[in-house]
């Protein structure tokens, strides 16, 4: 068996490195819309998450070119010791009395505090006993916490009553005001990403332009997997359900509940749209992007033999097959972290659960229930979803707005580019909404 294997993640490596849709989108320098910050291109996409986020105050942009100059390329100990040195060096200068003196220096120095936190429990969740995880996560939150309370207009954490779970919930209101209903619009991540990360990928820029804004995470996300030990479940409309309840009894006051848009990023386009079509008083839907089947996107990354292997039902055998595939340092980062994260999200018992759990996350059964004005992004360098944006929209026909992003805003999400991002969706907000 020990042979058959060898061979199988020799074709399997093979097979990754010259067909993958994962790799193969942003492969060679010269394809790349912008100059490379690491050899790996999981951690160049990676690191360009902090630099964006640099623009509304959650990093700062020389210490995020240290640390990829600094890191490892496909190490994940080596970015999780740079991360933390980098936040922890942040964090003493956030402690410090003389720079705390006022707010705006106590939230973006604590801001950062917490990207770096939260970047460096990124490539963490192989082992899902590595204290760091909570560790660094714990961190991360009271750092944040800090800086959310020396807002302007302070956010509010929210824990929200659902079925069997409890909804973790940032309440973001654009003024202290209870006399103007405001446009509100609801924020959820998707597949890794923190709800943290969304209040400087759209919190910021819906505030500039008079909005409201609750971000929350459900089962499989970072908080309530952490805190509650719950994987992701399919039917989001369980998770989206209760924060539109909360908006309209508990901030009735400055919610218009005619415009008030449900955003899912990443992989939170199937949550999004999921809850759309159950959830009735969502105004708009925005999608970015589209999932049309997750488990058919992480499927095709598998060669013939892996994907025989689990045709077969030999659970034995191809978790066998993953596991020397993610413990081979040959193996591309992007699959042997999109690997671990996939169990730990989903809190599956092994690789080949995982792929069991994944097939119920096709929106192909329900997606004539969206009856609201959906907008559904697309990205010409899409690595994760490829070709799944344009089946969305093309299913759900007039109601849909279909959008690509190209050149320098190509990436998955348009990591690196959150000013178009933002332009190009509240334009489309205005249009469908006022």
């Amino acid at each position: 068996m020990k042979n058959t294997v060898t061979s199988i993640i020799q074709s399997l490596l093979l097979t990754i490195l010259v067909v993958s849709p994962l790799v193969t989108a942003q492969l060679e320098d010269d394809e790349n819309p912008i100059i490379l910050l690491s050899e790996d291109q999981s951690f160049h996409f990676e690191l360009l998450v902090p630099l964006s986020e640099a623009i509304t105050g959650g990093a700062d942009i020389n210490p995020v070119l240290t640390a990829a100059k600094n890191v490892t390329a496909g190490d994940f100990d080596s970015w999780a010791e740079v991360f933390w040195e980098l936040a922890n060096q942040t964090k003493a200068q956030a402690e410090d009395p003389e720079i705390a003196y006022d707010a705006i220096n106590v939230r973006d120095t604590w801001f950062s505090t917490a990207t770096y936190f939260r970047r460096a429990d990124f490539y963490l969740h192989g082992d899902p006993d590595n204290p760091l995880i909570n560790y660094f996560w714990e961190e991360q939150t009271a750092a944040f916490d800090k800086a959310m309370a020396a807002l302007p207009v302070p956010g509010q954490r929210l824990r929200i009553p659902a079925d069997n779970f409890t909804v973790e919930a940032l309440w973001f209101p654009v003024s202290n005001s209870s006399d103007v209903n405001r446009p509100t619009i609801i924020l959820g991540n998707g597949y890794d990403g923190a709800q943290e990360d969304l209040y400087h990928t759209f919190v910021v820029p819906a505030h500039a332009r008079g909005w409201n804004a609750i971000t929350y995470e459900g089962p499989g996300q970072p908080k309530v997997r952490r805190d509650q030990g719950l994987g992701f479940i399919p039917d989001w409309e369980r998770v989206v359900t209760p924060v539109v309840d909360y908006l309209l009894t508990n901030q009735s006051a400055v919610v218009d509940p005619t415009r008030m848009p449900l955003l899912g990023y990443s992989f939170g386009g199937y949550f999004a749209a999921r809850a759309a079509a159950f959830e009735p008083r969502i105004s708009a839907v925005l999608l970015d992007g589209g999932v049309w089947d997750a488990f058919e996107a992480f499927y095709d990354v598998l060669p013939e033999e892996a994907q025989t292997l689990l045709n077969s039902g030999n659970a034995t055998a191809f978790n066998e097959l993953l596991d020397a595939l993610i413990k081979n340092p040959e193996t591309p980062t992007t699959i042997r972290w999109g690997a671990e994260q996939g169990v730990w999200s989903f809190k599956a018992k092994n690789a080949y659960d995982y792929f069991q759990l994944v097939k119920a996350y096709r929106v192909e059964e329900w997606i004539d229930r969206i009856q609201v004005p959906t907008w559904v992004a697309d990205a010409s360098s899409e690595g994760f979803y490829p070709n799944q944006s344009m089946r969305v929209a093309e299913a759900l026909g007039d109601r849909a707005t279909y959008h690509l992003f190209t050149g320098p805003s190509a990436y998955h999400c348009q990591t690196g580019s959150y000013q178009e991002l933002n332009r190009v969706m509240h334009s489309w907000l205005n249009k469908v909404l006022g």
